[in-house]
């Protein structure tokens, strides 16, 4: 997987990405993070990537030609459109791989989660652009972007940490990528329900204990505890998640005893 990032602060990402699981990711060639300083595809002196909006108001836009020219140049293509029979450099017909997306973060778009991650870990190439300042031009969005992606309601200041938040999760779900095989097929949300708790040494911490279940050795036990665990939180904490996680007759059952427990 190889992710394209195109960015105002290319220092933002660095910390993060030679750290941990991204950097022995790297490392072992699973994934390859580039990271695109869109100031470097400008060509006046001063490098400007941004203007005062047209019609007035607070705040700067981001300009369009340095992210068309970065995305452009990276990715190998350019946008033409025909007319009179001859192709011209023109903003509104892409001749782009469709199989890049090329991912805009910002508040207006999809709210990132679980599945969302699964459906964009299937790509081998992504293209990020993180937006700053007021907002950016509109023919970014029109034009050369094939999908939005939000982290949350709420605003932060730039799209760094929303791209941080992608290429972390969706390098999980890559193969290999976690030292345990299973580990991201456990992870809150990627079966439709909260995490289980764990527990690791010493089995006795000021006075409260490990369960007992998971000392037992008996495995079946275990994932059976783990699983009402799972489901026993989310009931409790995000119960909305159970109105569309994939349960089975006995889930739906424990869960009643739950409600019932619960009313009573």
């Amino acid at each position: 997987m190889q992710f394209e990032v195109f960015s105002l602060l290319p220092e933002a990402f660095t910390s993060y990405i030679e750290a941990s699981i991204l950097k022995r990711a790297q490392e072992r060639g699973l994934i390859k993070i580039n990271i695109h300083n869109i100031r470097d595809y400008t060509y006046d002196k001063h490098h400007v990537t941004d203007d005062t909006p047209y019609g007035g108001g607070g705040g700067m836009v981001m300009k369009p030609e340095p992210v068309f020219e970065a995305i452009e140049k990276v990715l190998g293509f350019k946008h033409q459109v025909e007319v009179n029979d001859e192709a011209i450099s023109h903003p509104t017909k892409p001749t782009v791989d469709s199989s890049i997306p090329i991912i805009l973060l910002t508040p207006q778009g999809r709210v990132f989660n679980q599945s969302i991650a699964k459906e964009l870990s299937q790509h081998p190439r992504l293209a990020l652009i993180c937006g700053r300042y007021e907002g950016i031009d509109e023919r970014i969005r029109q034009h050369l972007v094939t999908d939005e992606i939000s982290i949350g309601d709420y605003v932060l200041t730039g799209g760094e940490i929303p791209a941080l938040v992608l290429i972390d999760a969706i390098s999980r779900l890559l193969p290999n990528v976690l030292g345990d095989p299973t580990g991201a097929e456990d992870d809150s949300h990627a079966m439709g329900l909260l995490e289980y708790p764990h527990y690791t040494r010493p089995p006795e911490f000021r006075g409260s204990k490990v369960p007992d279940v998971l000392l037992s050795g008996d495995h079946a036990k275990i994932d059976k505890w783990r699983h009402e665990q799972a489901l026993e939180r989310t009931f409790r904490k995000r119960p909305d998640m159970l109105e569309t996680a994939n349960l089975s007759a006995e889930d739906k059952k424990f869960l009643e005893k739950l409600k019932e427990k619960n009313n009573s």
